[in-house]
């Protein structure tokens, strides 16, 4: 075989790369690189530096740094406002020679700002008694917040969205329930959609109100570098309300990072939100195997190259596979990133850079079951059919009657009559004919059908 050319590949495209979040699926994934990529890290790095130092300045106790004037205070928001890729390959460029990212970007932020005599009059105020993590875990913070808030809940509201819709549109179409896959009380299929809008509004809750934390406190959290320059000057104070400036929940307890337990508790609450969505695809994916939906053909699609009857269910399965893929990082960075060995380690560091990861095949798969969702058209006809052949699902409500009116063994009765055997509708109702019970009651069970006992399946569709 002749060999492959890597000239050709040391070029990044989307057919180079290793990783089909910037590969194959490199479009579906734009609105999480302004907050998951190196780039958005080193962004958010800025704001944190620059944030600092005009809060230093603002500080009229801290002898040794003045306020700045109006036009230097906008000269450094314009830093931030207009930080370009050009910009962080030029760290990048000085990170070659430091080996350090975060030193990188304060000898850049001096470069960047030596024109002007004001923050040059205060350049040793840039990283001021800060450890490389007080910056860093506050922007992990930011990238948190910023992607949770603008990409992965939209994603997620989106889905419950549809099924809401799907469980009005449907509420009132009966569907055999199935039990451990065996016929059982009929309900709608409004209502089993109505179960995963319900579902997943409690975990979108929860997802949201998870506290993301950040420390600015120094090397090893007790604010030693703070107090050697200023001894008498309230740090904790002062840094705690630098820290809630941004949003972001003030920890008073750590060592050189912030432990990364709300970070944990964020995963987790994906990872749930996850499995919730997970169990949907599932779910659809059967119900499409057993008629109950068809899907939308799309015009020059291929469902197989040998059988070109088949119209598969791929958008689920995709969603179902990159949840695994999503879940699985997400409960590594949750168990891994709490751990640290004594005072600090650096593994966090490198399982860091896989936030982006975790939240990009979880978009995946919300996108991929959103995409299912739009091609579902229920099939009434089966659905009646399904419904049609299973009379014995109405031994609940006949026997649930009996014992309303002291009926002996009504429950042994029609376990005799239904368990493992088909029940016509002239056999069930020759039965009840039979029953000792009011003539009323016996009419309204004769009148009962697989399709009629919903209970309250039809109101709790609509009321989502």
């Amino acid at each position: 075989m002749a060999p492959i050319s890597l000239d050709a590949l040391t070029t990044l495209t989307t057919l180079t790369a290793l990783s089909p979040l910037d590969g194959r699926y490199a479009g579906k994934l734009e609105p999480l690189r302004a907050h998951f990529s190196e780039f958005g890290l080193i962004r958010n790095r800025l704001r944190v530096e620059i944030a600092w130092l005009k809060a230093l300045a603002a500080a009229p106790e801290l002898a040794g740094i003045k306020a700045f004037s109006t036009d230097t205070l906008n000269e450094l928001d314009l830093v931030v406002a207009d930080f370009k890729v050009t910009d962080a390959d030029a760290i990048k460029t000085i990170e070659q020679r430091t080996n350090h990212d975060v030193k990188a970007l304060e000898y850049w932020l001096k470069e960047r700002l030596s024109g002007n005599p004001e923050v040059m009059a205060a350049s040793e105020f840039i990283h001021f008694a800060c450890t490389s993590e007080d910056i860093n875990n506050l922007s992990h913070a930011l990238m948190l917040q910023e992607g949770r808030a603008r990409v992965l809940l939209p994603g997620l509201e989106r889905l419950a969205e549809r099924f809401r819709g799907l469980a009005h549109a449907l509420a009132e179409l009966p569907m055999l329930a199935r039990t451990h896959g065996q016929p059982a009380s009929p309900t709608t299929l409004g209502k089993e959609m109505a179960n995963i809008c319900a579902r997943l509004e409690g975990a979108m809750k929860n997802i949201a109100a998870v506290p993301l934390r950040a420390k600015f406190n120094g090397a090893v959290g007790n604010y030693n570098a703070h107090l050697a320059g200023y001894p008498d000057f309230d740090w904790e104070g002062f840094n705690r309300r630098f820290i809630e400036s941004f949003g972001v929940t003030f920890n008073p307890y750590t060592i050189q990072i912030e432990p990364h337990d709300a970070m944990a508790e964020l995963f987790d609450a994906i990872a749930r939100a996850n499995t919730i969505l997970l169990d949907a695809n599932r779910d659809l994916w059967q119900y499409i195997s057993l008629g109950y939906f068809k899907q939308k053909l799309k015009s020059g699609e291929i469902g197989s190259s040998t059988m070109p009857h088949k119209v598969n269910p791929i958008d689920f399965e995709n969603s179902e596979g990159n949840l695994g893929l999503a879940n699985a990082v997400l409960r590594h960075l949750s168990e891994k990133l709490p751990i640290s060995r004594m005072q600090r380690d650096l593994t966090d560091s490198t399982v860091l850079r896989n936030l982006g990861v975790a939240f990009g095949y979880a978009l995946l798969a919300y996108d991929s079951c959103l995409r299912g969702l739009g091609k579902l058209e229920a099939d009434p006809e089966r659905l009646h059919a399904d419904l049609d052949a299973c009379w014995e699902v109405l031994a609940e409500p006949v026997q649930t009657v009996m014992r309303r009116y002291g009926v002996a063994n009504p429950y042994e009765q029609l376990k005799e009559l239904t368990r493992g055997k088909g029940v016509t509708q002239q056999g069930l109702q020759a039965f009840i004919r039979t029953l000792a019970i009011p003539d009323h009651e016996k009419t309204r069970l004769l009148e009962m059908t697989p399709w009629s006992y919903l209970g309250k399946a039809i109101e709790l569709a609509k009321r989502i």
